[in-house]
């Protein structure tokens, strides 16, 4: 029970990146302790495995639906998994100097869906591989997403690489995704082609969020709603949405605007003019939806006049 402790602690205290990384490894775990456990009793625990990856045949996908989640946080193989956490943990931090845990956790979906997308369509209209059934699992569509969404964003940032020194990030993402192209020739395509869908995830992220867009907001907003449905809050932060969709309209005419007080240069809600004025100048060239949570605080805070 101690261990277990540790474990949910760590967990509830540590950042999205570590949290990510924990999932895989409880995963990772579990598994070989189902197969473990099956020996002892005679049995095939390794069929368990089927049952979490993702198949390349759609009426198999119907009757596992959770594959399309799971499939993204299973490995088997000890090395498979150790460097895959190496990866997420190194290139992960240096994704958070930019991003948020949210921005993180959303990316490594949708890079995952992205993969899976591109694994599925290969298998099923490419003659000579729709014939049999395969299976995807691993979460190196999601890590490549995570890493080249960073090369993209910062593609100068410089990273320390042992016998080599200091290199471009963006010669680390190239570099891995040649060696994936050059790996379809080893008869993995459909695996190879599912990283090169997390690679494409990465950089529309990447060019999106440089115009002011974060693609995976509606996707962490649907995940909130879901959370909040387990502790009573969606319906009250539905409400709460609305109200900032009023104030972000009548923030667009000028009409949702408090104004500061002359003698501190600060609004009843506690933020600066010029911070406001910050805000109003984004929504006017980005849209609402361009806010991040922090700025939308403020905003809602202001047209409540400072009652939080």
């Amino acid at each position: 029970m101690a261990i277990i402790d540790v474990i949910k602690r760590s967990y509830n205290q540590g950042s999205m990146l570590m949290r990510l990384i924990l999932i895989n490894v409880a995963a990772f775990v579990l598994l070989h302790l189902v197969v473990i456990g099956g020996m002892l009793i005679g049995a095939d625990g390794n069929g368990l495995l089927a049952w979490l990856e993702l198949p390349s045949d759609w009426q198999l996908i119907v009757r596992r639906p959770w594959t399309v989640l799971t499939f993204m946080f299973v490995h088997y193989g000890l090395l498979h998994i150790l460097f895959n956490m190496l990866w997420l943990y190194w290139l992960g931090r240096i994704f958070m100097e930019f991003f948020s845990p949210k921005q993180l956790a959303g990316l490594y979906l949708l890079g995952g869906w992205c993969g899976g997308v591109l694994f599925l369509l290969v298998h099923n209209l490419v003659p000579t591989l729709s014939a049999d059934v395969f299976f995807l699992y691993g979460s190196s569509a999601s890590i490549l997403a995570i890493v080249v969404a960073t090369a993209v964003y910062v593609p100068d940032y410089k990273i320390g690489l042992l016998l080599i020194g200091e290199v471009s990030i963006k010669w680390v993402a190239i570099v891995t995704v040649v060696l994936f192209i050059v790996g379809m020739e080893q008869g993995n395509v459909g695996a190879n082609l599912a990283h090169l869908g997390g690679a494409l995830m990465g950089v529309w992220f990447a060019l999106r969020i440089k115009r002011g867009r974060d693609i995976t907001r509606p996707l962490n907003a649907v995940i909130d709603f879901i959370v909040g449905l387990f502790n009573g809050r969606s319906f009250k932060n539905l409400g709460r949405f609305k109200r900032r969709q009023a104030v972000a309209s009548g923030a667009q005419t000028g009409a949702g605007r408090q104004a500061p007080s002359r003698s501190t240069g600060r609004t009843t809600g506690g933020v600066s003019e010029e911070e406001l004025d910050a805000i109003l100048k984004k929504i006017k060239v980005s849209g609402y939806d361009a806010l991040t949570d922090e700025e939308r605080d403020k905003l809602f805070k202001v047209s409540r006049g400072g009652n939080n």
